[in-house]
This record gives structure tokens, sequence and C-alpha cells, in this order.
């Protein structure tokens, strides 16, 4: 545990306060400027010798670098070369001297607490340290390592023992926040990586790494307030998630392990976990389609990604049922994205609800202020495959429209490459289909979007096209810009809907990797 003590701004021994026994700046030599150190980590130097890898480094190593023109430090578990700092550091070369090769912490807390250190020395970045686990003496008391970090503790998967890739956490405190930092050793991280819980005293937060899940969950020590943030650092793959103390008191230990702490496993073997969130609200969409509006709890952080879907759980007549749905955005219109800082509290969902069907109805008669469980999400769509894409085809029959609209945002606001997308909507007649209005008004804005209806069982006053998924329609709707465009299909609907599709698409000489197909 690292127990950052409160102190006022600047630090007594700071070399921004005039005291004797101070510490002073060192001229800096013409060139050395902030500015000039600045530029320097913008022109693409190599500034730790790496090449841009970065390692783990163990103590032993650590000690090497111990000179001048090779000097490592290591504050708060990051190794930085600080050799190409040493002639801009405003405190003179003598005092970085003084870490080398070393854990700088202390040190550093002393004299620049407040320093950015991340940013100004991330091109200097050259690891993380390697910390050996060790284990709880017990619920208690916990043994400390370099640096005071928290040691990796019940670890219940050998992976997170024997992976060097496996992840590994520590906290740290004020007097009035506690803040758990997870180490993912992934540049690839973002907010919708990491999903957090916590209520009473049990704190939990699932970390997703590629296709494995690492765990912590604990039973804190203290009462925390349900206010807190999350922040990931992606160049280094870095969370940091504060918590607020109810009390300002020192915690003497971060709290003790709960069920699977620590554990770091395939995400397939990860049970689900589901939170209750409140119903807001339910608008009418279709004569048989809603538009369901639920709160996330205030002790939870969770952004389902795109193409991704999570589970609804309802208790129905003494016994669990659960169905998979795909959240969506609040409308398409009027904007077509979504907002630049989303209120992440709220999330949506199309469902269309069956009369004879069990968990539908159901859902339907549930108030405004009810609860409902929402599980972590699930989904094997990476929004990696849309990247310089050009032609988007999106393939949808009924409520399989859903897992469409936020991949239909996504493309027509961020992918710069995309020359089209083109939607073909099949339903059973017009009164079914979902965001008729919204569709037409998008496609008459943004000229890059085509929607097409198909209808299965229209009325005499339809002219549009008619009839089920056939080689006739695909072949006609599916054209590339050319024949090297970059080109995905998506397809969702009912099992013998996307079955067909999927055959009809390889027929038409579409690849494996040019499909992707989503379960209804």
């Amino acid at each position: 545990m690292l127990n950052v003590p409160s102190q006022s701004f600047p630090a007594p021994s700071s070399q921004q306060r005039v005291a004797s026994g101070g510490r002073s700046k060192v001229p800096l030599k013409q060139g050395r400027s902030l500015m000039d150190w600045i530029r320097l980590t913008k022109s693409g130097k190599d500034l730790t010798g790496l090449k841009g890898r970065l390692i783990e480094v163990t103590e032993e190593e650590l000690k090497k670098h111990n000179r001048k023109d090779d000097c490592w430090i290591c504050i708060r578990g990051f190794v930085y070369n600080v050799s190409p700092y040493m002639e801009y550091h405003p405190g003179g070369e003598d005092e970085l001297m003084r870490a080398a090769g070393s854990d700088g912490t202390d040190l550093f807390d002393q004299v620049h607490r407040w320093v950015n250190y991340e940013s100004m020395l991330k091109e200097c970045l050259v690891g993380r340290m390697a910390i050996k686990p060790a284990i709880l003496k017990d619920h208690r008391e916990e043994k400390k390592v370099l640096n005071g970090l928290l040691p990796n503790s019940q670890v219940t998967d050998a992976l997170a023992k024997e992976d060097p890739s496996s992840p590994s956490y520590d906290w740290f405190q004020t007097d009035s926040l506690v803040t758990i930092v997870i180490y993912t050793k992934q540049k690839d991280i973002s907010l919708e990586s990491v999903i957090v819980d916590h209520q009473d005293d049990s704190f939990r937060a699932e970390t997703i790494i590629k296709d494995y899940s690492y765990l912590i969950h604990i039973g804190l020590s203290h009462e925390v307030q349900e206010d807190f943030s999350v922040r990931v650092v992606e160049n280094v793959g870095k969370i940091e998630i504060v918590l607020k103390k109810k009390e300002n008191t020192s915690w003497n230990c971060l709290g003790h392990p709960l069920e699977n702490h620590n554990s770091f496993i395939p995400r397939k073997d990860a049970g689900l976990y589901y939170r209750k969130c409140q119903l807001i609200s339910k608008e009418d969409v279709t004569h048989d389609t809603k538009l369901f509006c639920l709160m996330l709890p205030p002790t939870t952080h969770i952004l389902v990604p795109i193409g991704q879907h999570v589970y609804l759980k309802l208790t129905i007549t003494g016994t669990e049922i659960v169905k998979p749905y795909t959240p969506v955005s609040h409308s398409l219109l009027p904007e077509f994205k979504e907002p630049v800082l989303p209120n992440n509290n709220y999330i949506y969902f199309l469902i269309k609800v069956y009369p004879a069907g069990l968990f539908t109805p159901e859902l339907d008669h549930l108030q405004t202020g009810n609860f409902v469980s929402v599980s972590n999400p699930e989904g094997n769509f990476k929004i990696s495959i849309l990247q310089e894409l050009e032609d988007l085809f999106l393939l949808a029959a009924g409520t399989g429209f859903t897992p469409m609209v936020k991949i239909l945002n996504y493309a027509l606001t961020s992918i710069p490459s995309l020359r089209k997308v083109k939607l073909m909507f099949f339903n059973k007649t017009e009164d079914d289909i979902i965001w008729r209005s919204q569709l037409e008004k998008l496609a008459f804005k943004d000229e890059r979007f085509d929607v097409e209806f198909v209808l299965s069982a229209p009325t005499s006053e339809w002219t549009g096209k008619q009839g089920h998924i056939s080689p006739a329609l695909l072949s006609e709707f599916l054209k590339r810009n050319s024949d090297k465009s970059k080109v995905l299909v998506c397809i969702c609907g009912p099992p013998p809907f996307t079955e067909q599709g999927v055959k009809l698409l390889h027929d038409l000489n579409f690849s494996k990797d040019e499909i992707h197909s989503f379960t209804a």
C-alpha cells in the first residue's frame, strides 16, 4: 500500500518554497527549458533505447542502470529512462541521481508529488516493475513489497501467477480518497474495458483484456461514498478507480479478498455478474415494440461496447428468467451520433413484446421505478473490424435491427474511409418497421446512407420490395464500390434468417472475414 500523506502545495521541501534548507533550482543550459523538453518528446526520437517496446523490469535489472548516461528510475511501479531528461531537470542531475537504479517514489513524493510525471516522462517509459506475488497473512494484514505496492493476493488461477503478461493492481490513499490502480500491461484499454460495482463494503472491478477477464473482488475495510470515478491512461494501459471515503481516516489495509479475487481467466469461464437497474421509462416505437430506458446504479460503471449484448434477468413465479438484448442509442436523430460526453447512467433497449411469451410480458408489466437485473456485456464483435472500411452492408430482420443501431451511428461518425452504408431491413408489415421515420430522415441527410425496406406480408398499397431474404434481393443490394474495396456485411435476425443469409453471402463470394453474424 502506498500511503500518500496529505500535504500543502507546494510541499514544504519543494524548490517552489523559499526556505532555509529548501531545494533550489539549478541553472539550465540554453535550449534545455520545459518547452524544449516537450519538443524533444514529440520529435519521435527513441528516448528509452527500446524502440517502443515495453518490458517488465526486475529489481536486479533496475539496479544495473545507475549512471548518468544510463539512468532508470521507478516511480509508483513504472520504470523510466531519465537519462535524456537529465539536462532538462530543474532540480539538477544530482537530484535525479539520488534515485538512479532504484525506486524513487518516496523521493518524488517529498519534492514533486503534484507533478504530472506520467505526461512529462511518457516517452521515457521503459515498462512496469515485475512484482512477485505475495500472500495475505490473513484478512486484515497484507505484506508490503517494492514501493509499498499491494501484492497480488490469493491468485485463484495459475495463469495469473505464471503468465508474465497477467495484470496486477495496487492502491494508495489520501485523507479523503482511495485510488485502486490496475496495470493491464496492454495499450488497447479503454473505459469500456473495465466494469466496476461497489455496494456497502463490497468492491468489484472486472477488466476485459482481449479474451481474458481480470477480477478484483474485495471486502473494503471501511465504508465509501456512492460517487466514484474511473480513468484510463491508454498509453500505459493503466486504470485508476477513485473512491471517496465516508470518513477522513487512514486505512491500514484495503480490505479482505472475496470470491475469485485477483483471478485472471478466459472470459468464457467467468460467470455473469448482475446489478439491479431501475426502469426509468418505456415508450411505444411500433404496435408491439417499445424503447425501455434503464438507469444504472450510481455505484456502477459500465459501458457496453458496440455490437455486444447484455442479459436481462427477472424472477418470474419464483424462477430466474434470462434473455439477451443489445443496447441501442436513444435515437438515430437528430445528430446521428452519441454525445461527446454521453450520460452513461442510462441504457436503452428496443424490445418486442410477445403477448404469449414468458419474459417480455413480465418486462412490459413493470412500472417506472421497478428494477431489472442487467449483466456484464458479452459478445465477440470487435470494433476494429470497422476501421478503414469502405462499404458496410447491414441485413436485419425485425428486432435483429438492434445491433445495427450503434454500428450505424459509429460508422457514419467515426470512419473517415467510409463511402457507403446500406441497410436492408426485413419486416412483415409496414407497422412492424422500427424507427422507419428516423431511418428515412437519416438517409435524406447523409448521402452515404441508404435504406431499403422489404416486407413479407405487405398491404396492396405497398410499392417497395417484398418477399424473404433471397439471392435475387442480395445480389442487387450488395454492390461494392470497387472489387478491391474493404467491405463488411453484418447480419442479424431469427436463426433461420441469419443461417440462410450467411449461406447466401458465401454463395455470393463474400469471405468469412467479410461477414459478421449476430444472434437475435
